[in-house]
C-alpha cells in the first residue's frame, strides 16, 4: 500500500537503475575519443581546427594570390600545431585525431574547387584524394565488423609525406600548372604505399 503521507516511494531496483544510467549519460557526454572536454580545448588544437575556416575561406575565395595565402597558411598550421604540442606537452588522442581530420577537410575542399572550376582533371581529383578515401573506407569497415578489435590511432610518416604533397600539389595548380600531372602521379604513388602501410600496420597491432 502505498504510504499514508501521499508521497510515492520509487524501489531500490529501479532508483540504482536510474541513478546509473544518470551517470552513464554525464560520463559520455563529458569524453568525446577518450578525452575530456577540457582536453579538446588546448592551443594546439585550434590551430588545427583553423583549417577548417581556411577551407571555407578557399571555395568562397577564388582569386589566385588569395588562395595561395591560404596555402601557404595552412601548410604553416599542419607544422605549428605539432610543434605547440609537444613544447607545451599538450599532446593528446584527440589531437592526435583532429590534425589529420582537419588537414582531410583542407584538401578535399581545395580539390573539390579545383575539379569543378576545371582547373584539374577528374582522373587527377580522385589520384590526389585516394589516400582519404581508402581511410574512410578502412574506418567504415572496421566500425560495421564486430570482430574487429580496436587499436589506437597512430599518424605515420608515410601518411605526412603524402599531405605534403597534397598540399604541394595544390599550390602547383596556381603556381606552375604544368607541374601538377607529375606531382599528381607521386601522390598517387605516395598514396598507395601510406595505404599499404597504414593496412600492415593495423593488422599486426590486431594480431597482438
Amino acid at each position: 500500500m502505498p504510504p499514508s503521507d501521499g508521497t510515492v516511494r520509487i524501489p531500490d531496483e529501479k532508483r540504482e537503475h536510474k541513478e546509473r544510467s544518470l551517470l552513464a549519460a554525464s560520463t559520455a557526454r563529458s569524453l568525446v575519443c577518450g578525452m575530456s572536454r577540457e582536453r579538446l580545448v588546448t592551443l594546439p588544437n585550434a590551430v588545427s581546427m583553423s583549417r577548417l575556416l581556411l577551407a571555407a575561406m578557399f571555395v568562397a575565395l577564388r582569386e589566385p594570390p588569395v588562395r595561395f595565402a591560404l596555402l601557404v597558411v595552412a601548410s604553416g598550421t599542419d607544422f605549428l600545431d605539432g610543434w605547440l604540442a609537444r613544447r607545451t606537452h599538450a599532446t593528446t588522442r584527440a589531437g592526435a585525431l583532429i590534425d589529420p581530420i582537419a588537414d582531410r577537410v583542407f584538401v578535399f575542399a581545395a580539390a573539390c574547387a579545383y575539379v569543378f572550376e576545371g582547373a584539374i582533371s577528374t582522373a587527377s581529383y580522385f589520384t590526389l584524394l585516394s589516400r582519404d578515401i581508402a581511410t574512410a573506407i578502412g574506418f567504415l569497415v572496421a566500425r560495421s565488423v564486430p570482430w574487429l578489435r580496436a587499436v589506437e590511432f597512430r599518424a605515420r610518416w608515410l601518411g605526412k609525406v603524402v599531405t605534403a604533397l597534397q598540399l604541394i600539389t595544390l599550390t602547383a595548380v596556381l603556381v606552375t600548372p604544368t607541374a601538377v600531372p607529375a606531382l599528381v602521379f607521386l601522390v598517387g604513388a605516395a598514396s598507395a604505399t601510406s595505404i599499404a602501410d597504414y593496412t600492415l600496420t593495423l593488422w599486426r597491432e590486431r594480431a597482438t
